[in-house]
């Protein structure tokens, strides 16, 4: 199962997919601009088949980009919080902005976009706080709302999001290089879509808010009735030379996957790559489809992306919701014989630990409990993490500069 994951990952790493999706040089200078948890990556990757014509600037999450030495020579980089904002990602945030706007109507900006940038690239709204984003954002994460929910809200709390960095980038040309981390791959909700047209309104994220009953000072209510908050739509000027192109998602790791497990004797069954919803819901209704199977005798590998959700019950709870997916599906397997799964997330990190996720075995169970743990009060508990370290059943590779989202694999053999 391992071997499938890294396959997978390596599928839609950025030295695959970046190089024969870049611009033509144009008259004047190209400015690189790679946000999100693969933009260190991204950069490089540009670099390579770009040379010495371009400059950059990267923001990404702490501790994944590459030491100094591995970066593009006099690439500026940047690493700030996520998935909480801070005061770093402020700061980049002012740089970028600073060079964009001093390209002229020769020059390009080439922004390459992966998930994580919502976060990394910070601008409150005018009116609006730092602390008062990191607020909404840990309620609406803790709540179960979808990543593109999430977005929708952060967007028009910003001064950047939304396509507005395209604008400020004017008259330059923009091309936009997408790896797409959201269900159903919209670039324009990838990080926020911060070069591209938004297509949801103020009024949305109001009726976002109040689907999930996120608590908000009425000073963020009034930023959210301002109509100078709201974002670009695609009929704005900024956007009229406008390119943009998603060059990786969910699909291609899972087909990737698909076809070494078909050489190992599986036959492939693809689920879907933008599925969403609660994370503890899919693994009963993953274990059922597996159940199914077995009955039918073979080989198969029941392969699934997307990105769920957790709601946090217990604030002290640790694991994401790869662990809690795998824990609800080793439950309603009941220790069923010769199926196992793994369940990742493509950047390295599920949730905020350190494991990109974990895998479970029809000993997963009887294992726990020898150990004293209870599977059911871990779900419970929000304790994903403290239940697969103790059974050493984490799956830890750190940071691995790309993100389609979550990896998920059930074998089957009878």
């Amino acid at each position: 199962m391992i071997e499938l994951f890294d396959v997978a990952v390596k599928s839609v790493s950025a030295d695959l997919c970046i190089p024969a999706r870049l611009p033509e040089p144009v008259p004047g200078r190209t400015l690189i601009l790679a946000i999100g948890k693969a933009g260190a990556a991204m950069a490089r990757a540009a670099y390579r088949h770009m040379g010495g014509t371009v400059d950059g600037i990267v923001l990404t999450r702490y501790g994944h980009s590459y030491p100094a030495s591995q970066m593009p020579p006099g690439f500026t980089v940047f690493e700030a919080g996520h998935p909480l904002p801070d005061e770093h990602g402020i700061a980049a945030t002012r740089h970028i902005l600073e060079a964009v706007r001093a390209l002229g109507p020769d020059d390009q900006l080439l922004a390459l976009v992966s998930g994580g940038a919502s976060a990394l690239l910070t601008m409150p709204a005018p009116g609006i706080t730092l602390a008062d984003k990191q607020d909404i954002t840990r309620q609406l994460l803790q709540c179960g709302a979808s990543i593109s929910e999430i977005n929708c809200v952060r967007t028009h709390l910003s001064g950047v999001k939304g396509g507005r960095l395209a604008l400020a980038a004017a008259p330059a040309r923009v091309v936009t290089l997408v790896l797409s981390d959201i269900p159903g791959d919209e670039p324009a909700m990838v990080g926020s879509g911060p070069t591209l047209p938004d297509r949801t309104r103020l009024a949305d994220a109001n009726k976002i808010l109040d689907l999930y009953g996120i608590a908000v000072p009425d000073h963020v209510r009034r930023a959210l009735a301002d109509p100078a908050n709201e974002t670009p739509n695609a009929s704005a000027s900024g956007f009229d030379a406008a390119e943009t192109t998603v060059v990786a998602r969910s699909t291609n790791a899972l087909e990737a996957a698909g076809q070494i497990a078909l050489a190992a004797g599986y036959t492939p069954v693809y689920l879907g790559g933008d599925i969403e919803g609660d994370s503890s819901e899919l693994g009963t209704i993953h274990a059922a489809l597996a159940l199914h199977h077995a009955q039918k005798g073979g080989r198969w590998a029941l392969l699934s992306g997307g990105e769920t959700t957790v709601i946090v019950r217990n604030r002290e709870g640790r694991g994401g919701r790869n662990a809690e997916y795998l824990l609800s599906l080793a439950l309603a397997l009941d220790g069923a014989p010769g199926i196992s799964a793994l369940s990742c997330d493509t950047d390295g990190i599920d949730g905020t630990e350190d494991n990109a996720g974990a895998l479970i075995t029809p000993t997963t169970l009887g294992r726990a409990r020898r150990l004293g743990k209870s599977p059911s009060q871990a779900l419970r508990a929000n304790l994903t993490y403290d239940f697969f370290q103790a059974l050493g059943d984490l799956v830890v590779t750190g940071p691995t500069r790309t993100n389609v989202n979550d990896f998920r694999v059930i074998l089957i053999d009878r």
